[in-house]
Formats: C-alpha cells, structure tokens, sequence
C-alpha cells in the first residue's frame, strides 16, 4: 500500500468523525435529529462519531444533510498539473 500522508487509516476515520461532530453540533443538531434527516440510523451514527466506522453510502447521507457533499465530487480527482515543469513536460 501507498502511504504518502502521515495519518493512518483509523486516525482519518477519527478526523472525519470528529469535524462531522463539530458541523453537526455547529448546526445545533442532535443526533436524533441527524439520523431522522439523514435516513442513517442512530446506532450507526453513534458509533461513527465514536470510532469512525460508516458505511460509505451512510456518510454520503450525512455530507448531504451537513452540506458537504462538494468534498466527495473532489475525492480522487485529477488535480491537473501542479507545476510548470508539468505543463511544459506534458504531464497533464
């Protein structure tokens, strides 16, 4: 496996749970009231928030709820070339 970022796998999970937390609490939702919008159960967004673990479709409901779904459109994609040797290369 590629690793070119310092954080494991199960710290990310806990960073994403952790700024969904902050964004939900920031919009004064209770995670009732997350679940019941969202469609995820509460069990499930319960023990995300705790351990980071979602199904993906799930944490699509939530961005969707959360209005961030603009960070998965950008997930994975081709970031073009990020210098001008790229670009005179033609490594697009």
């Amino acid at each position: 496996m590629i690793q070119t970022d310092s954080k494991t796998p199960a710290e990310l999970r806990r960073a994403i749970a952790a700024n969904v937390r902050a964004r939900r609490k920031a919009r004064k939702l209770s995670l009732k009231r997350l679940s019941e919008v969202s469609g995820v159960s509460y069990g499930s967004l319960k023990r995300f928030e705790s351990s980071g673990e979602i199904a993906l479709t799930s944490l699509i409901k939530i961005a969707i709820v959360l209005n961030c779904t603009d960070a998965f459109e950008r997930l994975f994609a081709d970031p073009g070339p990020q210098t001008i040797r790229e670009i005179i290369d033609g490594n697009l």
